[in-house]
Formats: structure tokens, sequence, C-alpha cells
């Protein structure tokens, strides 16, 4: 199984005021497991669940024992139609998770935000990942993966979360997809960020229909000539709801099909909400592929 070409970069001490331990940073090796952990009433899976700060806490080290490599945290709710909530709001959500978590916690932690401030103040509290579903195009998101050492995740997404799934249309799906992401790598890299410090993300889910959704699966391995390792999260999203007739709670068949569908075509890393669920069937995958592979 080959390295993950990916440098998740200790943000700088005059920023956090503490130097991450090294062994968070070190044997990435694909594909990378992400577990979402959203402090949010209203996400379209687990609203409400870890909104109460000691539940968020407990979930971010129970993600960890079931074999999450990154853990991220979210504050405001993509799903579609959500509502924005104020940077006051998403950082009383996130911050204080981070700063109870980031001493022990054992893995890089990511924020998952569309905006700089909040993004900068989670850096500030020992995140080293920007997880940002506008692709860092809001204003000083660049600016601030470039200039902190940060690891960013750019993703795709048509619109806002409030109008994204409204009668989203594509002439060619996976070229548009293509072309943003390339786009926005190429002037990240022109800001002197290294691409090692980059992931690519379709963006499954935002602003996709279900044909679309299905198109981006088969064909991740169109996205590799980017130059970026390929994130993938489909965990519980509606196309797979869509598929199975079901609700968000009773998609885990669906979720672990496409992350491993996902790692067949070229992803690196899948964001899940089913840490556990999703590491076993992994394990077999890598099994496999090892035994294969002779190595």
């Amino acid at each position: 199984m080959r390295p993950v070409r990916l440098s998740i970069s200790r943000v700088p001490l005059s920023m956090t005021g503490r130097e991450p331990s090294p062994e968070r940073f070190e044997d990435l090796r694909l594909p990378l497991i992400i577990g979402i952990l959203n402090t949010t009433p209203d996400s379209f899976s687990n609203g409400g669940e870890y909104l109460e700060f000691d539940d968020a806490v407990e979930r971010a080290y129970q993600m960890v024992a079931h074999g999450a490599d990154i853990v991220d945290i979210g504050g405001e709710s993509t799903r579609p139609f959500a509502d924005p909530v104020t940077l006051e709001l998403e950082v009383k959500r996130t911050i204080p998770v981070i700063e109870r978590i980031v001493d022990d916690i054992g893995v890089p932690i990511s924020i998952d935000t569309r905006h700089a401030h909040v993004a900068e103040m989670a850096l500030k509290a020992g995140a080293s990942i920007i997880n940002d579903v506008r692709g860092l195009q809001e204003p000083g998101m660049d600016r601030l993966v470039a200039s902190s050492g940060a690891t960013a995740i750019i993703m795709h997404m048509k619109g806002t979360p409030k109008d994204m799934q409204v009668s989203p249309l594509y002439d060619d799906v996976i070229s548009e997809i293509h072309g943003f992401l390339s786009g926005r790598v190429a002037h990240m890299v022109s800001l002197g960020v290294p691409r090692e410090r980059l992931m690519i993300d379709p963006g499954i889910g935002f602003g996709k229909r279900l044909e679309d959704n299905l198109a981006i699966l088969r064909n991740l391995g169109r996205f590799l000539d980017i130059g970026c390792p390929v994130l993938v999260g489909a965990s519980r999203k509606s196309f797979i709801g869509q598929l199975l007739g079901s609700g968000p709670q009773e998609r885990l068949e669906g979720s672990l099909a496409s992350a491993i569908i996902a790692v067949m075509n070229g992803a690196s890393i899948v964001r899940v909400h089913d840490v556990k669920e999703t590491k076993r069937a992994l394990d077999i995958y890598k099994a496999v592929h090892l035994y294969r592979s002779g190595h």
C-alpha cells in the first residue's frame, strides 16, 4: 500500500502557542479515514447528537479509538437548504472542543468551515487542516492557508448550501468539477502552497443530482492528474437514500459500498460518520489488495 503524498503541516508555534506532537503527522498511509463530528442541531444525519460539549468531546475520542486518522469538526450545517449561522456561534460550537482534545487526541484535527475567521481561530486552537466546502473562495481563506502552513481540503460545490440542490445542471459534470478543482489548486500553488498540502473533494451531494453523484464515483480516476490526494465524502448522503429508499440512519450498507468503490477508483481519503464499520470494510479491501500485490 503506497504512502499518501500528503503533508499535514505543523501550524507555526507563533499562531498556536503550542507545538503539536510529531506522531500525529507520521506514517499516513492510504486509505485515510476522516471522522465527521458535527456540533450542530441541524446537520442532515446526526444533527443535535453532538451539540453538547461533553458529547462532542466523547465522540471525538471514540472515533479515534475506532480508527479515525483525522477528526473533522464543523459548527455550521451545510446540508441542502440550510441557513447560515453567525461566525460567533460557529466559533462557540467548535473552538472549545478543539482546545479540549488537541493535546491528547493523537490525530490531526480538521475544521470544517467556509469562513476564514473561524478557520484562523481553529488553527490557533491547534487544528492543522481546513476543510472548506467553498473551495477556499471566501475572502481571506486562500491567504490564510498560504500563510499559516495549514493543510487544506478544496471541495467543489455548485451554489451555496441554501440553493445548491435547486435544479443543479451540468453539461459535463466530471469536466466541470475537474476544471474547478484544478483551477483552485493552481491558484493555491501560485500563492506558494505545495500540492502535498492540498486535498481535493469533488463534492458528492453538493449541488449534484443522483446521476452526477454516481458519475463522480465511477470516474474518480479522472481527478488524479491534478496531483493531489482525492477525498470522497459519500457517507449517508441522499443519493444512497434515493437508491435504497432509506433515511440517513439506515444508509450504512450504501455508505460502506460507496467508500470501497471510491478507494478502488482512486480516492485516498474517505470522510465518514461510521468510522468503526468503515475501517473494518477497508481492512478487508487492504488485505485483498496486499495479498494480490504480494506486499
